[in-house]
Order: C-alpha cells, then structure tokens, then sequence
C-alpha cells in the first residue's frame, strides 16, 4: 500500500535545520531553468508581485549554492492537513508505517518520504515550466509512476493537480478518499474539512497499521464513518453529521 499527499504551501522553518544534501538530476535541471529566469520573468510565472518573488528567487540560489538549510518535508509543510496529522511521540510501529507508506507529491523534488530532507521553496504544477522541452507533470511522471509501481492498493488523498502527473493507467488505480457532511440531509464536501479530514486519516491509518481497503472502510475519522452506499469501489465516501 502507498498514500499519495500533497505538498502545501504554508512553511514552518522553526525547526531544528538539517545538513544540506546535493540535489537529484532531476531536481537539478528544474532549479537550472529556474535560475535562467530574471526575477521580472519569474514574478510573471509566479503571479506575484516583484518584491515577493526576490524571496523566492533568494531561495533558489541559496539552494543552487548548496546553503539553503534542510528540514524534514512533513515537518516543513505546514498546511492545514499537515497540522491535523499527528507529527509528533509516534511510536516505533507508526513512524515506521509513514516512512514505508506515506508519499508527499512535490514540483520540485518528486514524490517523496515524509522524512525527506528538503528545503524551503515555492513550485506546483500550474505554470507553464518547461524542463528539457517536457511540461513539469510530463517530467516527473515516470518517477511518480515508479512510486507506486509494486503496490496493489494506492490511496490518493491528492488535488486533481497532482493526480494529473501519475499516468492515465496508474490514475486507474487510485482509491480516492472523500469527506462529506450531511447538514438536515444535504450532502456537502467543504475544502477545510477535507483538509482536516485527509491529516487526520492518515495518523489514523498509521496507528491502525491499515494495509487494506476494507480495513479503511472500518475506520471512523473524528465523526466520519464509511458510507456503502455513496461509494464505489474506487471512491471511499466518509460522512458525519455537521453540527447546526
């Protein structure tokens, strides 16, 4: 089994840094293109404005000149279902499941570990970046794919956006997680929930030691509980009543 998460773009850099570690190939040819831009081209593919994009453009050379510090990816993202994931006193059997399970999906680095070691920055997949004449999700596929290569179930807990990267046949097998609330009969899917909904699955899975899709069915997610009948053999549907 393997658990697809994205990254975030909240950053939380009051941790204790690590050692800087040389770049992938990968990695490296994107922070080359990225490099080659002037900071008004880069503010243009960013959508910022200039004064925030030096920020973005300090970052990457203090990447290319190997001085940028390092801190854990899912320590790093700090977004709002990273900090409904429980991140801290895991035991032996939990941090082990994460390590072995859990992927993060990154513009910059690939799918990796949680654990991976890897520095403050701004990438996703919605500008048009070209890395050797590919589109950014056509340069990653393959290591994306090779991710999840060896695993019969894959749990995609991922935006539309970066479940575009994995290949069509892959994307196949995604079993997606949803969260809804039933407020006086109507179903609603709301983004915060979600979020909140998707960091708490995942410590859950992980204290629970999940390794199949009807153990996931079994599981109750702060009032969330599996719905048979809105779900499909690829679509997990979890609701709860929302308080009025």
């Amino acid at each position: 089994m393997k658990i697809l998460i994205p990254n975030a773009k909240e950053l939380n850099t009051n941790l204790d840094n690590l050692p800087f570690q040389p770049l992938s190939g990968e990695s490296r040819a994107i922070l080359n293109v990225l490099q080659a831009m002037s900071v008004e081209d880069l503010a243009k593919f960013y959508q910022l404005k200039v004064d925030r994009t030096e920020l973005e453009a300090d970052r990457w050379l203090r990447i290319a000149q190997g001085q940028a510090k390092l801190y854990p990816a899912w320590q790093l993202y700090d977004g709002l279902m990273y900090r409904y994931m429980q991140r801290r006193d895991l035991s032996e059997k939990e941090e082990a499941y994460l390590r072995e399970t859990v992927f993060i999906t990154t513009g910059f680095y690939g799918a990796i570990s949680l654990f991976e070691p890897i520095a403050p920055h701004r990438l996703d997949f919605q500008g048009n970046l070209k890395i050797e004449q590919e589109g950014l999700k056509q340069f990653w596929r393959s290591q994306y794919d090779s991710v999840v290569a060896d695993d019969d179930v894959i749990v995609s807990l991922l935006s539309s956006e970066f479940e575009a990267v994995f290949s069509p046949d892959v994307q196949k097998r995604f079993v997606k997680i949803i969260f809804m609330e039933d407020r006086s009969g109507q179903l609603k899917i709301h983004s915060t929930i979600s979020k909140k909904g998707r960091g708490r699955m995942v410590s859950e899975m992980a204290r629970q030691q999940v390794q199949t899709v009807e153990d996931i069915k079994k599981l109750t997610i702060d009032d969330f509980q599996y719905r048979a009948d809105l779900s499909e053999s690829h679509k997990l549907v979890f609701v709860r009543t929302a308080e009025l």
